[in-house]
């Protein structure tokens, strides 16, 4: 009898752990080098095959943050600032293995529907790598969010409950943020410098495969999730998200009439500042 975890041909799991380190190498600072590197490989349609595997990274980073979180409320003194410095430190963390590369999308994104109403102009600005008046902006009020409302989360564990809630919907929230953009890949057209955009190869087709893939990705997160989370939290962070995204989506279809590597970043960040602040709404 096959055992189920050998039904897969050895080939498409290859090709699955490839494309998820792929994921790995191009959305986070975590080295994929030597060997593995080597083994995993590159090429534009692996690049494409490893956006199903966007709410994977997710998974990855979602979990090293909140454990960065829980050590941190549990090794610092009873406090008011305890979760405040914890958000602090996880959101840190957060920075360094990403090398902001989410942040810098809402950055860039920010100066150029900031800085000009014509699409083309705005365009022109978000290539610009300096930071304007309207990115800096931006990330300052983002991470001002990020961190209070973790703070806001953390502050239960003040009266003896237990940090297992805030650690989960900060994990879940990484990895749903991340399958939002995909739905934008899906729907919208890539717009902007084709030759010289980083996310153009995720632009030319997102399979329904793929789709079913990130699917995969947050359901199993959702099914983790519920085991600790309400019914309440989850269906308000769905929502939260649900809304985010719409919102994202119809701002770029407006301004900009498709996506570029900067928009998803930042309905990256959008998505997952919605969802914590629904999840400390119900709490």
């Amino acid at each position: 009898m096959v055992e189920p975890s050998d039904r897969s041909p050895p080939a498409e799991r290859a090709g699955f752990w490839r494309h998820y380190l792929l994921a790995v190498q191009f959305f986070t600072r975590i080295p994929v080098t030597g060997r593995l590197a080597d083994w995993v490989g590159f090429s534009p349609a692996m690049l494409r095959a490893s956006a199903a595997h966007f709410p994977g990274v997710g998974w990855l980073v979602g979990l090293v943050v909140a454990a960065v979180y829980a050590v941190w409320l549990m090794a610092l003194p009873a406090s008011v600032f305890s979760p405040l410095l914890a958000a602090v430190l996880c959101t840190v963390t957060t920075v360094l293995l990403t090398g902001a590369f989410h942040e810098d999308g809402l950055a860039d994104l920010a100066d150029g529907l900031g800085g000009s109403h014509d699409r083309h102009r705005a365009l022109e600005i978000m290539k610009d790598s300096r930071v304007g008046a309207f990115g800096a902006l931006a990330l300052v009020l983002a991470l001002l969010t990020k961190v209070s409302v973790l703070a806001l989360l953390g502050d239960s564990t003040l009266t003896g409950e237990d940090i297992t809630r805030a650690c989960v919907v900060i994990w879940l929230g990484h990895v749903w943020s991340r399958g939002a953009p995909l739905v934008l890949i899906a729907l919208l057209p890539h717009v902007g410098d084709d030759a010289g955009s980083k996310s153009k190869p995720l632009a030319d087709t997102v399979s329904v495969r793929s789709l079913w893939t990130a699917a995969g990705w947050c359901l199993g997160a959702l099914l983790l999730a519920a085991l600790e989370l309400d019914a309440a939290t989850l269906m308000a962070g769905l929502m939260a998200v649900v809304a985010a995204l719409a919102w994202m989506g119809r701002l770029l279809a407006r301004r900009l009439h498709g996506f570029t590597g900067d928009g998803l970043g930042a309905t990256q960040q959008v998505c997952e500042i919605a969802f914590y602040i629904a999840a400390a709404l119900v709490a």
